[in-house]
């Protein structure tokens, strides 16, 4: 059951109150001062408090207890009893956060009643941190998957404004991520405690939109039974991601201006604003500086929301991450769903690495997933990808399956050659790619037309490596900067440094 911490400067009411507990399963931790009070609730993190709210008549050691609690994670819930209870106190616990405020004597019954209520409230929260912080993980930068230079400065201008309240304008083709992008920015903000609440603008008919948006008072229109809040409201403190908001029409672009500029929202047929603190992310796919010369979109809007452009590569441009990508959808979609650790040919990875991707990083991943539910054994081929991309495939030499071993490792199950599994070494990286550097002492280059810098051929071969550790541990750049003793910030400054 649970661990609950009783604190009352009443012998016999400490003895009879943890007799009840104890015979409903409860661990019981009894204490009739406040002495010992704060360090048992960090040393042995009760899920439940029921705390006197005066223990010596002169002070009331409650509200001590209550704050300490507020400053754990999660917290416990707090029920406060007292023989001398006012309408003030009561208001007093309530406001640092009691669960329940009773007054002495109580009914038993009523109290084990409460308990049980407030370690349903207690479960709640811890599952509800829980979940959180794994929103936190899921949405870590670190997700957002790509070495490429181009990818690198993206991640450097999400971390810079992620903890402002800048608005941001996300730009990209379909399927580059752009609600990732937005999520990160979230939960790696102040604000990743309160919601983070998409709309695509393009899913709704007009009215309806704005009634999303804004909310309505009942009887504003046909079908308006019940007051309703908006978006906006809902999102208060946290974050609202507007999905195409090129589709917007013009009435609720003006709306949507008021709002940024104002910090105010008015619910239709309501006279009344109301203030809301939310940060907004916009995206689309579309170019707004023509939408805003055709007069589709309002010009000052686009400056409004244009603070902070982050303009999304399409995967055809950012090539060397496919590889990457692949080993990441390998082992978040497929690995954990089947339990399986796939490998991908050489043929098959040059294929997908060639093929055009006009659904971009969306449509490589549904395709790894297809490929593996058609793959006849843990070996996904060029057969096993859809035609447009057997297309691009170079020809087939009948080795395909021979050089399996060359293509992406065991997602799950990192293997070095002469290596157990795990072992935590790095195999030797590949040359650099398009490097004419010796690969070692005794391959020296062939004149002195050859020869490169020192500078040059370093440069050349730990940016070689630096890929090499992240491809072998499957994209998690903070896995290779452990595996390589360096931070993450080290690990990032130096894919982004380009070569001279």
């Amino acid at each position: 059951m649970a661990t609950i911490l009783l604190v009352d400067d009443e012998l016999t009411m400490v003895q009879m109150v943890a007799e009840v507990l104890r015979d409903d399963g409860h661990e019981v931790l009894p204490f009739t001062s406040y002495n010992g009070v704060m360090e048992a609730l960090t040393t042995h993190r009760p899920e439940l408090v029921i705390t006197d709210l005066y223990l010596d008549k002169t002070r009331p050691h409650g509200l001590d207890v209550l704050r300490k609690v507020r400053e754990m994670s999660p917290p416990p819930s707090v029920i406060v009893i007292s023989g001398f209870g006012t309408v003030e106190n009561a208001v007093d616990a309530m406001k640092l956060g009691a669960f329940d405020f009773l007054r002495k004597p109580f009914n038993l019954d009523d109290l084990k009643l409460c308990v049980r209520r407030a370690l349903s409230y207690t479960a709640a929260v811890a599952e509800n941190t829980e979940l959180r912080k794994e929103l936190r993980r899921q949405y870590r930068f670190s997700q957002i998957i790509g070495a490429s230079a181009r990818m690198q400065e993206i991640f450097r201008l999400v971390e810079k404004v992620a903890d402002t309240p800048t608005t941001v304008l996300i730009l990209g083709e379909s399927g580059t991520g752009k609600e990732l992008v937005a999520r990160a920015l979230h939960y790696n903000s102040r604000r990743a405690s309160a919601p983070f609440i998409p709309l695509n603008c393009s899913a709704l008919p007009e009215n309806l939109l704005e009634s999303e948006l804004f909310g309505h008072r009942k009887g504003a229109f046909t079908g308006a039974v019940a007051d309703k809040q908006g978006l906006f409201q809902e999102a208060d403190g946290g974050t609202l991601f507007l999905d195409e908001i090129g589709t917007m029409p013009a009435q609720l672009q003006s709306r949507l201006l008021r709002v940024l500029q104002d910090k105010e929202v008015r619910r239709v047929g309501d006279n009344n604003s109301g203030a809301v603190d939310v940060r907004v992310i916009a995206a689309t796919n579309e170019k707004l500086e023509i939408l805003v010369k055709d007069g589709r979109f309002r010009e000052d809007l686009y400056y409004r929301l244009n603070v902070v452009p982050v303009a999304l590569p399409p995967l055809r441009e950012r090539r060397d991450d496919i590889p990457m990508l692949v080993a990441h959808f390998l082992k978040d979609r497929v690995h954990l769903r089947t339990g399986q650790p796939f490998r991908v040919t050489r043929r098959a990875m040059d294929a997908l690495t060639a093929y055009q991707w006009p659904g971009n990083v969306r449509e490589l991943a549904n395709y790894i997933e297809r490929a593996s539910i058609l793959a006849d054994s843990a070996l996904i081929r060029v057969a096993d990808l859809p035609p447009a991309v057997q297309a691009a495939a170079p020809p087939d030499d009948g080795q395909e399956e021979q050089q399996a071993a060359e293509a992406t490792a065991p997602v799950g199950t990192p293997v070095v050659p002469g290596k157990p599994p795990g072992s935590g070494v790095i195999p030797a990286a590949p040359p650099a790619a398009g490097s004419t550097t010796p690969t070692s002492a005794t391959s020296p280059p062939a004149s002195a037309t050859e020869m490169v810098s020192l500078k040059k051929y370093l440069r050349d071969h730990e940016l070689s490596y630096l890929r090499h550790a992240i491809a072998f541990t499957n994209g998690d750049k903070e896995a290779a900067a452990r595996l390589l003793d360096v931070s993450l910030a080290t690990l990032y400054r130096k894919l982004a440094e380009e070569p001279e």
